[in-house]
């Protein structure tokens, strides 16, 4: 008995070496996937051959070989299974991970929106107050240091304002021909609105008038009403909205020279 079970194992054992070197389990697939699927069934052949030789001679290696192969495939297929479950969590997680890290973007791209929106509404809430004058000497159009900064400051905040546009009216005081005075005031008008335009106010935004002394209120003689007629006016309007009330008011009286307008 111990003899004949011997020869079993040995035949047994003979087959198994055979099919070791012979990938008979592995079929025309091809691709890592399929290579290691069929190794894993060589294997389980083998062993079940080997177990079946040893157990119940050549028909328990032929079961053993059959049963070996289904249980090598199947372990493989549920490792394979296991591995690509793995991957797709991992791919789920990066995904999550990538929405989350959008959305937080978009909440704060919101709150800064709603800030901007906020800001503008003010703005514009308070548009019909905005307005400056600017004051000359006799004779003259440059604009003074102390009127340049808020000159700048009125035409960027216009430039933010949709729809605005600036009226910048020159004006001069009574003295002198009506022509030159009418000359002076379109001069000192556009020194005004390059100011403006540096400030980022587009030039297409402004309306640029010059009135001469027509509207001068000044009394004959007056030196100190005379300073007050010599200005341009910066006014900033709205479609819906009539001409703004100036909120500032620059003035210069510096010393007058000679009796020009």
């Amino acid at each position: 008995m111990i003899t004949r079970n011997s020869g079993h194992i040995c035949c047994g054992l003979a087959a198994a070496a055979c099919l070791a070197g012979t990938p008979a389990w592995a079929g025309t697939a091809e691709g890592p996937d399929a290579s290691a699927n069929a190794k894993a069934e060589d294997i389980g052949a083998i062993t079940g051959l080997a177990v079946g030789a040893a157990a119940a001679g050549p028909i328990g290696a032929v079961i053993g070989v059959a049963a070996g192969g289904l249980m090598g495939g199947r372990y493989h297929r549920e490792k394979q299974a296991a591995r690509q479950l793995s991957t797709d969590l991992g791919k789920s997680e990066a995904e999550r991970a990538r929405l989350e890290a959008n959305v937080t973007e978009l909440d704060g791209s919101l709150a800064q929106s709603r800030s901007h929106g906020a800001q503008l509404e003010h703005t514009l809430a308070a548009v019909d107050s905005v307005g400056m004058d600017v004051s000359f000497r006799t004779d003259d159009t440059s604009i003074r240091a102390e009127d340049m900064g808020p000159l700048l400051k009125l035409g960027a905040l216009a430039a933010d304002v949709p729809g605005a546009t600036l009226r910048v009216a020159g004006f001069a005081d009574p003295r002198g021909a009506a022509a030159y005075n009418e000359a002076l005031s379109q001069r000192r008008a556009e020194a005004v609105a390059a100011a403006l335009v540096c400030g980022g106010m587009a030039r297409t935004r402004l309306i640029v008038e010059a009135h001469g002394a027509g509207e001068a209120t000044s009394a004959t003689g007056d030196l100190d009403a005379y300073a007050l007629d010599r200005r341009v006016t910066v006014r900033l309007e709205r479609a819906t909205s009539a001409p703004a009330v100036s909120a500032a008011t620059a003035t210069s009286r510096g010393p007058l020279r000679g009796t020009g307008p």
